[in-house]
């Protein structure tokens, strides 16, 4: 996969240069590429405990990002998922550490455990006070002797970074950081692996499936689960993590995502949880938000801590690390009545059998081309023709029974009033004035036909396309042209008004208004193929 970088031999570098750049003045790095690679506070003044971390870079933004006042002190960055040197921790150490002490908050991996613990031994013999914890919060792998250390690690460095800002004692700070270890566990899933600068892409995890208990460089998880959907990816993560915490007691959350996962993604994620096995025991919550990644790997972890009020107190004190999210109290939500003059007004309800089934056979027209749809619309748009379409039919077939189905002026109103609560995008807007306008013009007393042309003369005016212009409007206008002809010519006429989309090389409505000629060139607009396929496929036999 093609990234933004120059030379992999430069990336960490570059990487930790542009973070200074744009930090405002809040962080330094010493003296030492490309071997020494220490980023550290621009005001520090060695009195009071002094926090060190770091390890393989690729975790961003772990470690450098969360060096600054109430978090770390100083951030020891290696090459990416590769320990820094044992001379490169001691830089670090040195630079920072006065009498109060330095805690180095190591993740459990062996090389960070052995060049994290070397350099405190030299640091020793230099008379320093140093400590060092490991923290190995990864569940994944019960059986292990030494479990990873992973996301969790998050939850030592905020609330020891907290203590430690406030002026606490080396010892005050290492009890409460080994404290936080133990009552910590986590574990991760994805559905893809992360791309290694330089390095071809491995693609183990399967279509149809996630990978559970995965780590934080790349290495696989423990299995392979089939993935269906997040409700179901969050409840395996919640049952894993359930098994590991002690009864009784809330616990903070911490929802990282893994370098890859949108936040709307994200945002679904934390959604699953609070609705998850766990969420009774779950009072607070960090994120969801990016803290400790795996390059661009697209998958999430959940960190639980008990949320003793220490614990509380140490993750709600200020800091201004953009990186850190804060941490809010996770609840329901707050719901807030519609103002008034939105909530809609409904028709009476009625039954006619045969306009539901015609209407019933129309949305499952629709909801039937929705992949089709959408990979047509992939090429000259933004791939979701199909799905918006398919949304709007599934909601009105659940809508069948409070419509006016009895009362044709009526039910063109209703119709529009549906598509405008539940369709997306400007072709909700648009469907919805076209049937809003064929109800006004059926209240007057036109026919079907005329109704239906109002409604696409007023969708016109609105919205502004015209015939030509490469939207639906070249097989609607058409269709409703020769429609009391029949649904057979009305089908052909749009059959053909679609086709010749495929010849317009410019659009000047919708999305493709925004695509260059040889892009639109031979692909029939999506909009247009939509109304062709509802008219030929009401002419076929069911």
């Amino acid at each position: 996969m093609t990234q933004f970088i120059n030379r992999k031999e430069d990336i960490v570098q570059e990487a930790i240069d542009g973070l200074i750049a744009t930090s405002g003045g809040r962080i330094a790095r010493l003296d030492g590429y490309p071997h020494i690679r220490v980023v550290l506070r621009n005001d520090w003044d060695r009195s009071r405990v002094a926090l060190v971390s770091g390890g393989g870079s690729g975790h961003e933004p772990a470690h450098a990002g969360f060096v600054g006042p109430g978090m770390l002190t100083a951030a020891v960055c290696g090459d990416v998922f590769a320990s820094p040197s044992v001379d490169a921790v001691l830089a670090g150490i040195l630079a920072v550490t006065g009498p109060a002490g330095c805690l180095l908050i190591v993740k459990n991996y062996t090389g960070d455990r052995l060049n994290f613990g070397l350099a405190a031994e030299r640091a020793r013999a230099f008379g320093l006070n140093v400590s060092m914890v490991v923290v190995d919060d990864d569940i994944a792998l019960p059986d292990l002797p030494q479990a990873r250390g992973v996301a969790g690690t998050l939850f030592v460095h905020k609330i020891a970074g907290a203590l430690a800002e406030a002026g606490a004692s080396l010892e005050d700070v290492s009890v409460t950081a080994t404290r936080v270890i133990a009552g910590t566990r986590s574990i991760g899933m994805s559905l893809d692996t992360c791309t290694v600068p330089g390095a071809l892409k491995e693609d183990r995890i399967a279509r149809g499936k996630a990978e559970l208990g995965l780590g934080i460089h790349g290495e696989a998880g423990v299995e392979q689960v089939d993935y269906s959907d997040a409700r179901s990816a969050m409840a395996i993560v919640s049952q894993k993590l359930g098994a590991f915490l002690a009864p009784g007691g809330n616990y903070v959350a911490l929802l990282n995502n893994l370098g890859g996962a949108s936040v709307l993604e994200m945002s679904v994620l934390a959604h699953e949880l609070a609705h998850s096995d766990l969420a009774g025991r779950i009072s607070h919550i960090v994120g969801p938000a990016t803290m400790m990644t795996s390059l661009d790997m697209r998958g999430f972890s959940v960190s639980l801590c008990p949320a003793t009020p220490e614990t509380l107190a140490a993750l709600e004190t200020t800091t201004p690390l953009h990186n850190w999210p804060g941490v809010a109290r996770l609840s329901k939500p707050d719901i807030i009545d519609l103002p008034d003059g939105l909530r809609p007004i409904r028709p009476l309800a009625s039954q006619h059998p045969p306009t539901r089934d015609f209407l019933i056979r129309c949305c499952e027209i629709l909801i039937a081309a929705e992949a089709d749809l959408n990979a047509l619309d992939a090429k000259t748009g933004d791939g979701d023709t199909g799905s918006t379409l398919a949304g709007a039919a599934k909601a009105l077939i659940k809508a069948m029974d409070r419509l006016p189905l009895a009362d044709h002026t009526q039910l063109y109103r209703a119709i529009g009033q549906e598509l405008s609560e539940t369709m997306g995008g400007s072709s909700g807007v648009l469907l919805a004035i076209f049937f809003a306008a064929a109800g006004d013009a059926a209240a007057s007393g036109q026919t079907m036909g005329e109704a239906l042309q109002a409604g696409l003369a007023r969708m016109q005016e609105i919205g502004g396309a015209r015939p030509g212009d490469r939207t639906m409007i070249d097989a609607l206008e058409p269709a409703l042209r020769v429609l009391p002809q029949g649904i057979a010519a009305a089908a052909r006429a749009a059959r053909n008004g679609a086709n010749g989309t495929a010849e317009m090389v410019q659009a000047r409505a919708g999305r493709a208004a925004y695509i260059n000629t040889e892009q639109l060139r031979g692909q029939v607009d999506p909009g247009a193929e939509a109304v062709a396929r509802l008219f030929e496929q009401l002419v076929a036999p069911v």
